[in-house]
């Protein structure tokens, strides 16, 4: 069963630390509720941050990459049916909110997440609904919440009257804050395997309809498998499969509105399963495939993670065990949040000579691949954010001038975002002037042939100049 174990242990590991250091917060009655937040747009990226780590890890993974929503993990019971963050930390902690209040004001938001692999989970804690659905509230209203995430696994999934509480009292909340003019999205986070979810998952969600509670996302663990494989096309054959299956519970929805309930949300790196790991690779084939069928939320666990081991496959809670730069994940999905008008930056493709699009060679995301003109396809690899500080992005990468070069025939390539001059554009009319250089975007030898290299030149106003920037 693919749930994650490691979410588990460090969970375990980390209660004592948390328990020392963020119940100083104080009781809920002496801690203000958190402002209120934005929401969320159609699409957007939002790891799962451990509320065991600092606070202000989500204020340094913003600052890095310019992610606006996260998903704080877990709420759990603590000393039997009362909420808290793992078990030991009030919910209304004055560090978590104080850092939630920040994240808004600068346009974010948080979703909170009730279950995971560690504790116990909420709907077993409290054996009626009136009392489930009072904790629920309670969080709801402490962190000002438009959105939660349900993680559900292990026993706590093939617990039928734990589900059948717990479905009964969001339904509840849902009919209570839409009559109060408010919002309440509700989202299932559940096991999967890639052919699809398995029959305890299925009959969780049948109970939900049933109950009439509005499901927003089915989001699913691509993880822990088992034997070896592909993790991106793992994850892609699972969002497949579940596409078929959420379709024979919500036979009403047309197969675009099944796929904006889909949610993803692979372990990054190393798994639990050692045999398997998630590479950046893997991440940017998934964010294309996400952005191209309009899945609606990508996620990982977890943020902690988001940062190479001194040694590849190596399983850690601080670290990925994978090849990569810092944030090098959340860069990548983050572009699942710009592709659908989620962030506040132009986002869409750049447009050359005969039409064709400004693309990141063979999609990858690695240092130093070649940015070129081809065929516009729609994909993440032709999805660039026009960001305010005058770099342009896609897969989580800048367009950068080789070795900073100013010279003529410079190739242009996708580095790591460093804010230098060699990243730097600035539009002139329908033309993009590298600053440092000051000479301009061309596509070289004014062909407009598919995989025609980007390059420095002198400006010259000529059509191999000439750039289309989404608005």
């Amino acid at each position: 069963m693919p749930w994650s174990r490691l979410k588990k242990s460090l969970v375990a590991a980390a209660i004592p630390i948390t328990s020392a250091g963020l119940l100083l917060g104080g009781s809920p009655a002496a801690n203000a509720a958190a402002n209120p937040g934005p929401g969320f747009p159609a699409h957007y990226a939002a790891p799962y941050v451990e509320t065991w780590n600092s606070p202000s890890a989500m204020a340094s993974a913003q600052a890095a990459t310019g992610l606006k929503y996260f998903t704080l993990a877990f709420v759990i019971a603590g000393n039997g049916c009362n909420a808290t963050f793992n078990g030991t930390t009030d919910i209304g902690d004055a560090g978590w909110t104080n850092a939630i209040n920040s994240l808004r004001a600068s346009g974010g938001d948080v979703i909170a997440s009730f279950g995971g692999a560690s504790g116990t989970e909420l709907g077993q804690a409290c054996t009626s609904v009136s009392t489930l659905q009072a904790q629920y509230k309670r969080v709801i209203d402490t962190l000002n919440l438009t959105r939660i995430d349900l993680d559900i696994e292990g026993g706590a999934l093939g617990d039928t009257a734990a589900n059948d509480r717990r479905n009964q009292a969001l339904a509840a909340l849902q009919q209570q804050y839409a009559a109060a003019g408010r919002t309440l999205a509700v989202d299932y986070i559940l096991p999967v395997n890639p052919t699809g979810l398995e029959s305890d998952s299925l009959s969780l969600l049948n109970n939900a309809k049933s109950r009439g509670l509005n499901v927003s996302v089915v989001n699913i663990m691509t993880m822990d498998y088992g034997p070896s494989m592909d993790m991106g096309q793992a994850a892609i054959n699972a969002a497949t499969a579940l596409h078929g299956q959420l379709g024979q519970i919500w036979t009403a929805k047309s197969s675009d509105q099944l796929w904006a309930m889909e949610g993803n949300t692979p372990m990054i790196g190393v798994n639990d399963s050692t045999n398997e790991v998630f590479t950046t690779a893997n991440a940017t084939s998934l964010e294309t495939f996400a952005a191209s069928h309009g899945i609606q939320e990508l996620s990982f666990w977890a943020l902690g993670r988001d940062t190479a081991c001194a040694s590849n496959g190596t399983l850690s809670d601080s670290c990925s065990g994978t090849p990569q730069s810092p944030y090098q994940f959340a860069r990548t999905f983050n572009a699942l949040t710009g592709n659908n008008g989620g962030g506040t930056e132009p986002v869409g493709r750049i447009t050359g000579i005969a039409g064709k699009c400004v693309d990141v060679a063979a999609a990858s995301s690695a240092n130093g691949t070649a940015v070129q003109l081809y065929d516009c396809n729609g994909t993440g690899a032709q999805n660039w954010t026009i960001s305010a500080d005058g770099s342009l992005k896609a897969l989580g990468k800048c367009m950068d001038a080789t070795g900073q070069g100013t010279a003529n025939g410079t190739k242009i390539q996708l580095w790591d975002c460093s804010g230098g001059g060699a990243q730097k554009w600035t539009r002139s009319g329908n033309t993009l002037v590298n600053p440092a250089s000051g000479r301009c975007l061309d596509a070289t030898g004014q062909s407009s042939a598919n995989g025609t290299r980007l390059q420095l030149w002198d400006c010259a106003g000529s059509a191999n100049q000439q750039w289309g920037l989404p608005s």
